[in-house]
């Protein structure tokens, strides 16, 4: 959508979708721990490390909600979850993102170091 200036409306943009699936750390954790195979829950928690069951079924459920995710009952006791067709199409650019951080995180590790260390000396009283 336009606006007056003839300029793309922000708030219609395609990219507000992605940004809030993407948004959520546990959401690419999990469509990335997804990426190689079906797993089940407790795999899951697992291999991301440092998120809670009931966080990663919140992640989950939404994730289904967007047709990302597919949860399938394999049993009484028996659920994996995986990722559908839509959501294999966001590996690629889950995969562009980590290499972006690879090669420039320390970059940004710098800069908020450089900017801490500013704001320090500003707030520093006068001895």
């Amino acid at each position: 959508m336009q606006n007056v200036d003839g300029a793309t409306s922000l708030a219609d943009c395609p990219t507000r979708l992605a940004v809030e699936i993407i948004s959520d750390k546990w959401a690419v954790l999990a469509l990335f721990g997804l990426s190689q195979k079906p797993r089940r829950h407790g795999e899951l928690v697992d291999l991301i490390g440092g998120v809670s069951r009931k966080v990663l079924t919140q992640t989950l459920r939404r994730l289904q909600q967007y047709g990302l995710v597919d949860r399938r009952a394999e049993g009484p006791r028996r659920v994996e979850y995986r990722l559908t067709d839509l959501g294999r199409t966001l590996i690629e650019p889950i995969e562009v993102l980590t290499d972006w951080a690879r090669e420039y995180g320390g970059d940004v590790a710098d800069f908020q170091e450089a900017a801490e260390a500013h704001t320090s000396a500003r707030v520093r009283p006068a001895g």
